[in-house]
């Protein structure tokens, strides 16, 4: 802990912090919450969705409007500069600053809080205790079923340390400075992933611009046959497992569910589904048609499916990677829910080259996917240590000796 904030905190609140529950200190609202597949337009109002929302920003996943006057009729929901918005399906609790570069915008199943007074709790102090290891313990205690949906009634009680304006400032600012550090770690490291991303479509589109070209026209001189997942692989799905059942059956076996978080993981039991390579998908939720690869032995819950490929022409892992592109194209927005079911899944059509080529294909990009995603190593190591550093403080600079 700085001096300044330790004499902030002597001078200001020398007996400790008053805690105060969400709702008293902020008015919380949820998003739209009926289907707004009709009111989609190229243009209009911006509407944010769960998948947006990362730790103190947003990142546009896919950018989509909704019609003026639609937008207009619920303008309650609309959102304004310095509005906290939260994840409330998925990965709960992650919470983001309304700027002016995202005010007027609406929010799609999100958890709006609008701050009642700003001289008493400032609105980055607020997500950046929204977003922490406390916060979000105290949020899973509440979230319903597996899919990891918050209850704004839960939401609005969870309580809060407040300590005077000065010390919230300050905090932020520390803080402000561990982000600081790793913003040019992390420009670098997405320039590499687009890098990556682009390799990986140029890889799997089968056309003279293929790095793999020469290798492709030898082993496939008519083409690359296209084939459905169903004709290729057995699909499946999990089961229901609440979190008192993984606790009550804890173990050393991954259970993979609707979150694509912590590489999917819901938690771990002393069983297992599954044991070998596999990929697995969201099939419903804000992370819809995200896939995995899996190797080795794990559980699913109902809302993760499970791809086991049965052709033996087929490398589970070239697979994986070519549903990385393809899946996404083929989840749909009904209802108001992302969905990929299994009889969707099945019908979803990926290149399939000859064995050697996908082969090829897979260690091209494993190269790839470990330079951008491997956490022992480079810039993703550094990156990882540095986002452990900001966590550390940050948890601790939020801990007070209450009032």
């Amino acid at each position: 802990m700085t001096s300044r904030l330790e004499e902030l905190i002597a001078e200001l609140c020398p007996n400790g912090v008053e805690y105060k529950k969400i709702g008293d200190i902020a008015d919380v609202s949820i998003g739209l919450a009926t289907s707004v597949t009709k009111y989609k337009r190229d243009s209009g109002v911006l509407l944010l969705h769960n998948s947006d929302i990362q730790q103190g920003r947003i990142e546009l996943k896919n950018i989509e409007h909704i019609d003026d006057s639609f937008a207009k009729k619920n303008s309650s929901k609309l959102l304004r500069k310095n509005d906290i918005i939260t994840i409330h399906t998925g990965d709960v609790g992650t919470s983001a600053v309304i700027t002016d570069e995202y005010a007027g915008s609406i929010g799609f199943t999100t958890i709006t809080s609008r701050i009642k007074d700003f001289n008493q709790v400032y609105p980055y102090y607020l997500c950046t205790y929204f977003n922490s290891h406390k916060c979000k313990i105290d949020i899973r205690k509440m979230t319903i079923s597996d899919r990891s949906n918050l209850n704004q009634k839960d939401f609005i009680k969870i309580q809060v340390p407040v300590p005077p304006l000065e010390v919230q400032r300050e905090i932020v600012r520390i803080l402000d400075n561990f982000t600081e550090l790793t913003a040019e770690l992390t420009a670098e490291l997405t320039a590499r992933k687009k890098q990556y991303e682009y390799y990986r479509d140029t890889l799997l589109t089968f056309n003279d611009n293929n790095p793999l070209r020469s290798l492709i026209s030898r082993y496939c001189p008519n083409g690359v046959e296209y084939k459905k997942i169903g004709d290729i692989a057995t699909l499946s799905r999990g089961k229901v497992m609440s979190k008192s059942f993984i606790n009550d059956n804890s173990g050393e076996y991954p259970v993979y569910s609707s979150q694509t978080e912590n590489n999917g993981q819901f938690g771990a039991i002393s069983t297992y589904m599954f044991d070998g390579k596999y990929v697995t998908w969201t099939t419903d939720g804000a992370n819809a048609g995200t896939v995995f690869y899996r190797d080795g032995k794990f559980s699913v819950t109902n809302v993760c499916g499970v791809i086991d490929i049965s052709d033996c022409q087929v490398d589970t892992k070239y697979v994986y990677y070519a549903l990385t592109i393809h899946a996404k194209n083929y989840v749909s927005s009904g209802m108001g829910n992302a969905k990929l079911m299994s009889n969707v899944m099945s019908k979803v059509t990926i290149p399939v080259p000859p064995l050697g080529v996908q082969r090829q294909i897979v260690q091209i990009l494993d190269r790839f996917d470990a330079l951008c995603n491997d956490l022992t190593q480079g810039l993703p190591a550094e990156i990882e240590a540095r986002r452990k550093q900001y966590e550390y403080y940050r948890d601790q600079l939020l801990t007070f000796k209450r009032a």
